[in-house]
């Protein structure tokens, strides 16, 4: 949801100021925007009420533009102004620059130039009170174990992790690769009122079918060939606490058997014993398999399913969860920056929105190990867009060195390009080619939607 930002217009001639203001009401009429007439009033507005992008007039008498410059950018560093000034030279650009206004125009005032600087500066405003609001979201995060995000998604995650965390009934994980269902199941164990014990992981994939009974249930001195004592096994050592059986679409219909007959019977028996030892462990499972199919080509067993699937729980895909692409990238970079040891580094909007606009098949741990590589290979405290090109290693930018660089000005521009069209293009497609509902759900104008699809030759129709 885009949020209105205010506008507030500041000049000593009242006509001109109202005209402006009209002028701006037409263009964004879900803006507020306010005309005042003095430097003092300005103050007292900004004092009142939350602006964005302010355009004042650098000739006042009393106080002028610059001496309201100062003072509102002092209430609020982040706020763009725009200078307006009749004497429109090289000099009084620069100076009004050199003091921190965000741009400058000229009177008498073009409308199609005053569109194009104020749609720059309410997206400059709208990046960083977005950047603001995930700083602060990121904030309430309390470590590398936290279920990081705030889209819809990964709320209902969030809840269903808490509902399931005060029972004690076996839980099914599913989700795709690399979206994060050991860390759910480590959070439902911490939530848990096992938390005092430990949570043990089986990587069923990784453990060959013959070592993996003796992984589970332990064995015998003598169970085997090179069985040299007794294995009390991983059950066993989970006792009181949480045993994760990680990817458990991929064991045999053997170990099916027995791991049916465990979680039915609440005791295990070791390998090679004629005994059976009680355990009290808590059973989570993670596939990423469907297992419905498996039952049906006789796989897995329809019975364990039913004993699994008792509560479940769905992790959503990164391509689900797009609106936490921006809060995860801004986590893990900080959580690299500590594993590495040095100062922390951060990301410039500009960086940030073009993540979101990638396609991430490897999911939240494809988004991490970018992040990590960028924290490693990147030597400036603030990333930005041309820093994450050279690590994807794309179209112009060499991997090593920068000797085959072209001058970042130049290189930062056809980043943005492409960002741009990558970013409308989705949105096209999203929309079905509908121009109207695109410039509304990116928080642009149709108008400087439009100059951007014509600019890069981007065709709306296409995409219906």
């Amino acid at each position: 949801m885009t949020h209105a930002i205010g506008i507030l217009i500041v000049d000593d001639e009242k006509d001109f100021a109202t005209g402006l203001a009209r002028l701006l009401g037409r263009q964004y009429p879900d803006e507020h925007i306010m005309a005042v007439l003095s430097g003092p009033e300005a103050v007292a507005a900004l004092e009142n009420d939350a602006f964005g992008l302010m355009l004042t007039d650098l000739n006042m008498p009393g106080m002028d533009g610059v001496e309201l410059l100062r003072r509102a950018r002092g209430m609020y560093p982040d706020l763009s102004v725009v200078m307006l000034t009749a004497y429109g030279t090289v000099e009084t650009a620069v100076d009004a620059l050199k003091i921190g206004a965000y741009d400058f125009l000229t009177k008498p005032v073009e409308p199609k130039k005053l569109f194009q600087v104020v749609e720059r500066g309410l997206e400059r405003s709208r990046l960083i009170g977005e950047n603001a609001r995930l700083q602060e979201l990121l904030a309430k995060q309390t470590g590398p174990n936290e279920l990081v995000g705030d889209s819809p998604a990964i709320r209902r995650l969030k809840d269903g992790v808490a509902a399931v965390a005060e029972s004690e009934y076996t839980v099914l994980i599913r989700g795709e690769s690399g979206t994060g269902k050991e860390l759910v199941a480590r959070t439902i164990h911490q939530l848990s009122g096992r938390n005092r014990k430990p949570l043990l992981t089986v990587n069923c994939p990784a453990i060959p079918d013959q070592l993996l009974e003796s992984e589970l249930f332990g064995h015998v001195k003598g169970a085997f060939t090179g069985a040299d004592r007794d294995r009390k096994g991983i059950f066993v050592s989970a006792d009181g606490g949480t045993l994760l059986l990680d990817e458990i679409g991929d064991i045999s219909t053997g170990i099916q058997t027995k791991l049916l007959r465990a979680l039915q019977e609440g005791e295990i028996r070791p390998v090679g014993s004629s005994r059976t030892v009680p355990v009290d462990v808590r059973i989570l499972a993670s596939t990423n398999q469907p297992l419905e199919d498996k039952i049906k080509d006789g796989s897995f067993r329809e019975d364990l399913y039913y004993r699994l699937n008792v509560l479940n729980l769905n992790v959503p895909a990164l391509r689900d969860r797009s609106e936490d692409i921006a809060i995860l990238a801004r986590h893990f970079l900080t959580i690299s920056c500590d594993e590495m040891k040095v100062r922390q580094k951060t990301m410039s909007p500009d960086a940030v929105a073009y993540l979101t606009t990638k396609n991430w098949p490897g999911n939240v741990r494809e988004l991490q190990n970018f992040i990590r590589r960028l924290a490693v290979f990147s030597s400036s405290e603030t990333l930005e867009l041309v820093h994450l090109r050279l690590v994807e290693g794309l179209d112009g930018f060499p991997g090593e060195g920068a000797q085959g660089l072209s001058p970042y000005k130049d290189a930062k521009e056809k980043v943005v390009d492409d960002f741009t069209r990558t970013y409308v293009e989705e949105l096209l497609s999203g929309t079905r080619g509908n121009v109207s509902e695109a410039a509304r759900q990116s928080g642009l104008s149709r108008v400087a939607l439009q100059k951007i699809l014509k600019r890069l030759a981007v065709d709306a129709g296409s995409f219906k």
